[in-house]
């Protein structure tokens, strides 16, 4: 970046730079002249290495790449002395070079990268899955030429092969179990949670029917079954009567319920098809408080008390005028 005559270098560049013992020298923007030498590589590299070649992945490229490095390009002459090839070049001035640094520097790509609602991270076109527990949050993307390492907070959270397609879905086996269990629980969960709201009395009987043995996910699959039969308030008195007989598992509540029906003389209680709809299923419907219209009907019969009370004047004369004037 240049600011007026000052050059200002981006402190990536100075840091790559400091690494490997160089010296970054800035030129003119759109002055080939002052690079030819980058330019001409960069031609050369197109026209005896580029034009016309095949290759099937990424992989095949780089192996041909390094294999014309050392054979056509290493081979050519020398620019400076053609009377030596590059490679020979390289030989005279080797032994003079500084060598490498044992680590390399670090030059993975890094972006940042928010997740939504499903467990993957969008990155380079394809879709890399993570741990369904991070979802909804702001991840960072550590991306090499063969992986890619996912971290939260600094911590690595999900890893894996890299991937130059498009529109591709890599998965990793663990992240899919876990995913899978947590949502087998959660439709349990949200089971005991319309249980809970309907029939309070409910969660009693489900603990009390797994400390036996009995086997949660059956248990309430039973009970709302009943629930969806009967409703909320014949529901929450069969599973009181069962929890006081110490009979608690649904069998007794289903026979509860049927004596109850029974004594009243109802008929068998026909199943309401619900949409299977989040907001559908989770709806419980209880029966509705009486004790409104009976303070209704409390008004209407004080109204007509009092209309029937009110005094209406009387003629004694039997209909004859008296002329008082």
């Amino acid at each position: 970046m240049k600011r007026g005559d000052v050059i200002r270098f981006h402190p990536t560049l100075l840091e790559f730079s400091a690494h490997y013992r160089f010296e970054p020298r800035p030129v003119a923007v759109a002055r080939g002249n002052e690079k030819g030498r980058v330019e001409r590589a960069i031609s050369f590299i197109r026209r005896n290495f580029l034009a016309g070649r095949t290759w099937k992945d990424l992989d095949d490229l780089n192996a041909q790449a390094a294999e014309w490095c050392w054979s056509v390009s290493t081979d050519r002459p020398c620019p400076e002395d053609t009377s030596i090839t590059v490679g020979e070049a390289f030989k005279q001035e080797q032994p003079r070079l500084i060598a490498l640094p044992d680590n390399p520097f670090p030059s993975d790509e890094c972006v940042e990268v928010s997740v939504g609602k499903t467990p993957y991270v969008r990155f380079d076109l394809n879709d890399y899955s993570i741990p369904h527990t991070h979802v909804r949050r702001t991840l960072t993307v550590m991306a090499s030429l063969t992986e890619v390492r996912i971290l939260h907070a600094g911590e690595v959270i999900a890893r894996h092969q890299r991937h130059f397609g498009k529109g591709e879905q890599i998965e990793n086996d663990e992240h899919i179990r876990e995913l899978v269990k947590r949502k087998s629980q959660a439709r349990g969960q949200r089971g005991q949670d319309q249980l809970s709201q309907a029939a309070p009395s409910s969660q009693l009987l489900l603990s009390q029917a797994v400390e036996r043995g009995n086997r949660l996910s059956t248990l309430v699959a039973s009970l709302l079954t009943l629930l969806n039969s009967y409703g909320a308030s014949e529901l929450e008195a069969a599973i009181q009567e069962a929890l006081q007989q110490d009979t608690p598992h649904p069998n007794a509540v289903r026979l509860s319920l049927q004596r109850r029906r029974e004594l009243r003389q109802l008929p068998p209680p026909i199943p309401v098809a619900i949409p299977n709809h989040p907001k559908a299923q989770k709806l419980v419907v209880r029966s509705a408080s009486l004790a409104a219209y009976d303070q209704l009907s409390k008004v209407d019969l004080c109204e007509k008390t009092t209309a029937n009370e009110t005094t209406v004047p009387v003629n004694t004369n039997n209909g004859a005028s008296t002329d008082e004037s």
